[in-house]
């Protein structure tokens, strides 16, 4: 099987399940969805089984811990190989992780072998392959579909996992209680098999790059740097670490309101699990009519509302019913929270970083999540139950009002498809190590001009800054007023190249608008030079080796 991107104008698609009419897409999201389901029956078997041989709060609670701490650790990483290797492969790999720490699990299971802190390393050996295969998944979307469908894949990927989530758990309760973990173990393991299959048997081409891959180490700092100068990327991070923070406590204190609260099993638990995820499987069906109507400014703070409800109704109802019926609102709540941060991040990404800005929005999400795991079981454990969920609940309640200070932007229609990018013809013979190369871009601008040509050099310098320009500044000539030069610098001559071959066609808009400012007929010329050294500075050197020689 093979699937191609191709890209249109409009850059989102309003009919829900159109992804599924890609050949490559549908197989790999419906046994995603049977690995889920696996994944979910495991994951009741691992918490209900902590909560029968740990009588501690926190070594329960850190059962949701011990899967999303190592995506906080490793997903930066795991984005940096997404953007520079094989996804595909690399979900292969990550998915490979994961099968071992069931078939792991399901050997102790079958011998006896039990402890808490044992089944908190096989958990978190699980979290290890999730880690590594979240941004390569995700990544992959906007490879194997069009970029309008983006956001409904994104949509149908939660709203696939929540619709196993509303009957995963409960299954896994009824496996649990009438065939024991190892059963439940062995169920987990065959859906991993199965996904794995699937994903040997489809593959996707991606636009190849004409240039080599970046080092780890660079592609982990451009990533970074170019999250650090995305004021949506930034807010959608920042919003995501605060939910997770807060709205944590539904999950990882459910199997202690199951338990301590109402008084049942693992099929009560199950049953609240089926509710937090009917909840979520309706807001993510009803997910394109909600973004059509409300901002998803609107609706991030409409959601966290909800889990603040949910929380506080967990807090003091004794009913089962009442508390499925609350972690519907809290699922609602959560699934629409997440999909549009992560479609935020996705549009506002290039092709060429997105599988490093995901993996730094996961893992940040991921911190959030693995630090409020433990947060509010520690205060469970130290105060109440019902405290800490008072507790997250009013956390839920400031965390809406962030808006204020860190709106999510409505998704905007741009195209960050790479331009091409032909490489300039030089006189030196220069290697791909060569450098570091100096650019000058010259500009004439009548004074009239001015205020408006600054204000597209500040948006100027963040996307050159963006994909890789060192030192950046812009000078004014003295004696000729009406010249400006834009300067800056990378490290190589590769650098250089790999910088415009990184630039999208919406960058090419703000080359417009510059154009249409500057003055003359023939546009702002541009030139290269390379910096070297001169001969006091290799005396210099000179002399420090010969002292370090001696």
């Amino acid at each position: 099987m093979s699937g191609v991107a191709r890209e249109e104008v409009n850059p989102v698609s309003s009919a829900t399940f159109a992804p599924l009419e890609n050949s490559t897409f549908r197989p790999i999201w419906i046994a995603t969805q049977v690995s889920s389901l696996g994944w979910l029956i495991q994951m009741v078997a691992i918490s209900w089984l902590m909560a029968t041989i740990s009588t501690s709060d926190v070594m329960v609670a850190l059962v949701q811990a011990s899967t999303t701490l190592p995506t906080f650790l490793l997903s930066i990483i795991a984005g940096a190989l997404a953007d520079n290797y094989s996804r595909r492969n690399l979900m292969f790999a990550g998915w490979c992780v994961i099968a071992s720490s069931s078939t792991m699990l399901t050997v102790l299971a079958g011998l006896g072998i039990f402890n808490p802190w044992m089944v908190l390393a096989f958990s978190c050996l699980a979290g290890v392959g999730a880690a590594f295969t979240d941004p390569a998944w995700h990544a992959s979307v906007g490879d194997i579909l069009r970029k309008r469908d983006v956001p409904a894949a994104v949509t149908l990927i939660s709203v696939g996992y929540n619709a196993v989530r509303s009957i995963g758990p409960a299954l896994g309760g009824v496996v649990v209680a009438s065939f024991g973990p190892l059963t439940a173990f062995a169920v987990a393991t065959l859906t991993y098999l199965m996904l794995l299959w699937t994903i040997g048997r489809c593959k996707w081409q991606v636009r190849p790059s004409p240039l080599p891959s970046e080092p780890l180490t660079t592609a982990i700092h451009d990533g970074a740097r170019f999250t650090a100068l995305s004021s949506e990327i930034k807010a959608a991070i920042a919003r995501g670490a605060l939910f997770g923070l807060t709205s944590i406590s539904i999950l990882a204190l459910l199997p202690l309101v199951a338990r301590d609260q109402l008084g049942g099993g693992p099929v009560v638990y199950g049953i609240l699990m089926a509710g937090f995820g009917t909840g979520a499987l309706f807001a993510g069906i009803c997910n394109n009519i909600l973004r059509r109507r409300l901002s998803q400014e609107r609706l991030t703070t409409l959601s966290c509302i909800a889990c603040a409800a949910c929380c506080l109704s967990l807090a003091f109802t004794p009913s089962v019913a009442v508390a499925a019926i609350a972690l519907a609102l809290g699922g609602a709540g959560w699934v629409v929270t997440w999909t549009g941060l992560d479609v935020s991040v996705q549009l506002a990404s290039p092709r060429w970083v997105v599988g490093r800005t995901l993996s730094i929005y996961y893992a940040l999400s991921s911190g959030g999540i693995a630090a409020g795991s433990w947060l509010w079981g520690t205060v469970a454990e130290s105060y109440s139950l019902s405290s800490a969920l008072e507790l997250s609940g009013g956390a839920l309640l400031l965390v809406a009002g962030t808006g204020f200070l860190l709106p999510i932007r409505q998704w905007k229609d741009s195209d960050q498809a790479p331009l091409g990018f032909e490489t300039p013809q030089v006189a030196l013979d220069l290697k791909p190590r060569s450098g570091p190369i100096v650019a000058k871009i010259e500009y004439s601008i009548p004074e009239a001009n001015v205020e408006a040509f600054l204000e597209q050099m500040r948006e100027r310098r963040r996307v050159q800054s963006g994909v890789g320009a060192r030192h950046w500044n812009l000078q004014r000539d003295l004696q000729q007023p009406s010249r400006w030069t834009e300067t800056f610098r990378t490290p190589t001559w590769m650098d250089y190249l790999r910088l415009n071959h990184r630039l999208t066609a919406a960058d090419k808009e703000l080359d417009q608008r510059l154009l249409a400012l500057h003055l003359g007929e023939l546009p702002p010329r541009t030139t290269l030079a390379i910096e070297r050294p001169t001969g006091a500075g290799r005396k210099r050197d000179q002399s420090m080796r010969f002292f370090f020689r001696r």
